[in-house]
């Protein structure tokens, strides 16, 4: 058996509580809200998607481009004539005139092999394609600009609810602790023959009703702790601590003026996908125009009765090249109204974005009065649930020292109780409502990245 000395026992203690000093300090995670949003913008699949889409318009361009520049392609074909067509032929050519003669052409063994240019010289559409392509790369931009808003909204609103929710954990806690000191009172009172049974139950089942109260938002803070990880993108097992943030700093009315829309990331997303869909308007009244392209091909053949691979003259295969060089012109002449109609079409859509473009633009100015307005209003009821919370707060004193000296009822106390809880809710409610609508308004400003 091998035993230590004092000094390594001290060392491997020390060691050990290192060890479990680093493990708790990195079992949690501290999250702020940046911390979340930055999170979420780095691990939630949307955001992830709507950068692959961004580097994906890249592809996109180099695909319109391709058709702008040469296509080369090369190709080998090798054919066994088994049974060699015949031809028939006056006899006259070999002196037999009157005489029908079946010749037969060709090769038994037949091998070529080549190589294939084309060249787009003018293709309106390949132009207009490569526009379109550029564009689809910025509306790809907007879009994950757009994600990000999305994404940095639902992870702010849900950030906020967890504290809501936890100071109602906390309203909650404490008129517990104040009821069980009622019933601690009540008691002592029931067993010296100075209060009923039945105020001793009532307080009872007041308190089981709390128990049950407090159990619910205990499950509802975990249920809204898992929905801001799923919504960052963190595992769920993941340990976190939300760092407390004060709710109730720069609670003011707004002043400002409405923002310009169209500056809006939502706006400028309309306004991509419109050109858009110029680009295609444009790209089929391209059917209209002729085209003009070169090609190229050089070709090598062999020919012989025998198999020609490294066949020779002396083999009887023979070799022989061929080469071409054109221009092609296709002028497009009547297609049964076909483009007209795809024109009409796309005209059509382009109609109807511009009536959606309208539409966004009133839904955005409302978004904002609606975001100002709600915020204007619950700095009002922030004030007035405040005042609220005292004056319930003071009504519960009061009544305290009526019940212990005997001038209110147990009634009195506990609906007292109850009236300074739900004056705190209400304040809680009022702080959230607040916070939503400054969400909204920051939102509605485009200044949802001042969150990351």
């Amino acid at each position: 058996m091998k035993f230590y000395s004092f000094r390594q026992k001290i060392f491997f203690v020390a060691l050990l509580s290192l060890s479990f000093t680093f493990y708790e300090g990195t079992a949690q995670e501290k999250m702020t809200l940046k911390d979340a949003v930055n999170y979420a913008l780095e691990n939630k699949a949307d955001a992830n998607k709507a950068r692959l889409d961004v580097e994906n318009s890249e592809h996109l361009i180099g695909e319109v481009r391709s058709r702008a520049l040469p296509q080369i392609n090369a190709s080998g074909n090798l054919m066994y004539n088994a049974i060699l067509q015949e031809m028939a032929m006056p006899g006259d050519i070999i002196g037999m005139p009157g005489q029908t003669l079946l010749v037969a052409f060709g090769q038994k063994w037949t091998a070529i092999g080549g190589v294939h240019l084309s060249q787009n010289l003018f293709d309106y559409s390949v132009f207009t394609g490569l526009k379109a392509a550029k564009t689809t790369r910025e509306f790809y931009k907007i879009n994950e600009q757009l994600t990000q808003e999305q994404v940095i909204e639902a992870v702010a609103k849900n950030y906020y609810q967890i504290f809501i929710t936890r100071q109602k954990l906390e309203t909650i806690k404490q008129t517990l602790e104040n009821t069980n000191k009622v019933k601690n009172t009540v008691e002592g009172l029931f067993e010296n023959g100075l209060a009923k049974k039945i105020d001793l139950d009532r307080i009872k089942v007041t308190i089981v009703n709390l128990e049950s109260a407090l159990k619910q938002l205990e499950n509802a803070a975990v249920l809204q702790e898992n929905s801001l990880k799923f919504l960052i993108g963190m595992q769920i097992d993941t340990p976190i601590e939300l760092v407390e943030e004060n709710l109730e700093m720069e609670i003011t009315p707004v002043l400002q003026d409405a923002p310009d829309v169209k500056s809006l990331t939502q706006f400028q997303l309309l306004e991509t996908q419109k050109q858009l869909l110029e680009y295609n308007k444009e790209s089929i009244k391209a059917a209209y125009y002729p085209t003009l392209s070169l090609s190229a091909n050089y070709s090598y053949q062999g020919l012989g009765d025998k198999f020609p691979i490294d066949g020779k003259p002396a083999d009887g295969v023979y070799w022989t090249d061929y080469s071409t060089i054109g221009l092609n012109l296709n002028i497009p002449i009547f297609s049964g109204f076909r483009t007209r109609s795809l024109i009409r079409q796309a005209q059509t859509q382009l109609d109807v974005l511009e009536e959606d473009m309208k539409e966004a633009e009133l839904a955005l100015n409302f978004a904002y009065e609606n975001a100002k307005t709600q915020i204007n209003n619950n700095v009002i009821t922030i004030e007035n649930q405040r005042e609220n919370v005292k004056l319930a707060q003071e009504v519960l004193d009061n009544t305290q020292n009526n019940y212990l000296n005997g001038l209110a009822t147990l009634t009195d106390l506990l609906e007292a109780e109850n009236a300074l809880a739900d004056a705190k809710n209400n304040y809680s409610n009022a702080l959230l409502e607040y916070k939503v609508a400054e969400i909204e308004l920051i939102k509605s400003r485009g200044e949802l990245d001042t969150l990351k």
